[in-house]
């Protein structure tokens, strides 16, 4: 249990010094801007910088506007969850604040698909680990407990006025620049994690009761359990159905490691979900 906590805490300091990276090397020079919360620091220390004469640290905004997220985090989605989001987030200060903005290329378009890549790397290891880089991904999990609407409309407004207001206050092509380092770093979380919202999980295993008391300990999802039977053993089993958050995807995968490592699960994307999706 001890290696795995500390996995995870690595990857996040991980993920952290490469979202360092990708600002700091690549896209603060060339004013191109990154998703979500991260995008909306770096849009306001810019506006700051180049507007008004102020010259403010886009890893300090990045931490003062996720404190109200994180204090959110901490009462509505779990303790667990939001300390590698502080984790997350406070590292990527301190590496916002060590390493020094550079630019490294003339050429905006490396900027834009270099500084994406590295981002998605950063957000897909994270979240492949079951841990958060705070601001909207918090937002998209108590939201994902408060109601089954599609999470993604609220990231794509956000981003969409990050995009906005950079071609409105610099030039147009760096819009258009923003977007394809949206898109090249989607795509790369895409490959290592999911950028799907929720996943069906089907488990055939001979630990029923078991797997089905650790899966409601931790998460709080409904089940449903079928009969099963191995076409070559014969044997009776059951199957697990469910459909959990991609935040807690990382979970599910290692309570199942843990109670029944000789289950087979299939997990496959869900584009949508009608009716009760929690457990009252």
């Amino acid at each position: 249990m001890f290696m795995v906590e500390a996995k995870r805490i690595i990857i996040v300091i991980l993920g952290g010094l490469l979202n360092a990276v990708s600002l700091n090397l690549f896209l603060i020079e060339a004013n191109v801007y990154a998703s979500g919360f991260t995008g909306a620091a770096q849009l306001i220390a810019s506006i700051f910088n180049d507007f008004l004469g102020i010259g403010l640290s886009t890893g300090i905004l990045l931490f003062l506007l996720n404190i109200p997220v994180l204090i959110l985090g901490w009462y509505k989605v779990g303790k667990g969850f939001t300390i590698y989001s502080i984790i997350s987030v406070a590292f990527s200060t301190i590496f916002l604040e060590l390493i020094p903005v550079l630019d490294l290329s003339d050429d905006i378009i490396l900027n834009a698909v270099f500084g994406g890549v590295i981002a998605g790397v950063g957000i897909g290891l994270t979240l492949k680990h079951g841990a958060s880089t705070g601001g909207m991904d918090i937002i998209a999990m108590v939201l994902s407990r408060m109601k089954d609407k599609p999470i993604g409309n609220y990231f794509l407004i956000m981003n969409g006025i990050i995009i906005a207001l950079a071609g409105l206050l610099y030039e147009p092509e760096n819009a258009l620049y923003t977007m394809v380092t949206l898109y090249v770093s989607t795509r790369v979380i895409d490959t290592l994690h999911t950028r799907h919202e929720k996943v069906t999980a089907m488990i055939i295993t001979h630990k029923t009761d078991e797997l089905q008391k650790a899966i409601h300990n931790k998460l709080v999802r409904g089940i449903t359990i079928l009969p099963a039977k191995g076409a070559y053993t014969k044997s009776d089993k059951s199957m697990l159905y469910l459909v959990v958050t991609r935040y807690e995807l990382y979970d599910l995968e290692n309570i199942i490691h843990e109670v029944d490592p000789n289950a087979f699960t299939n997990i496959v994307d869900t584009a949508g979900i009608y009716g009760f999706f929690r457990r009252d």
